[in-house]
């Protein structure tokens, strides 16, 4: 037995939610634990566990283009922002916690103590590794 979907009960109105927007295709509501004032998610009307389970190319793109709308709307809101970060993560090990695709609009401001972190020492790799993996992604995006 599957779990229930919390962001299907929205959808359906189930659920409460503060709706920021809505059309035919995705829902942008208020995150109920933001990590900054004004942290917004969108989501497809239909379910889809991740990203790669989204079948219309269509709907993944209004989803970035209703967080760009977000973000602007976000910008002239009042709510404390210098900048922001659009934030999708697919997968248990890239922080996903709720298995609904969802975009996160995450406004940013200097010291919110958020970030994005890499390896300290992370180091360039050779041109030609660098090459080898890009022919491999090629190859299986059928890009060649």
């Amino acid at each position: 037995m599957t779990q229930p979907c919390v962001f299907c009960a929205i959808v359906k109105g189930e659920a409460p939610a503060s709706v920021v927007y809505r059309d035919d295709m995705v829902l942008a509501f208020m995150d109920i634990r933001p990590a900054n004032p004004g942290h917004v998610l969108v989501v497809p009307l239909e379910h889809a566990d991740g990203v790669l389970d989204i079948s219309d190319e269509a709907v993944l793109a209004r989803m970035f283009s209703v967080g760009r709308q977000v973000a602007a709307a976000l910008t002239d809101s009042g709510v404390r922002l210098e900048g922001f970060n659009l934030f999708l993560a697919n997968g248990t090990v890239a922080g996903q916690t709720v298995f609904h695709v969802h975009l996160h609009v995450l406004p940013r401001f200097s010291g919110d103590g958020l970030g994005f972190t890499r390896n300290a020492n992370a180091r360039m790799p050779p041109q030609s590794d660098l090459d080898e993996t890009a022919e491999r992604i090629r190859h299986a995006g059928g890009w060649e």
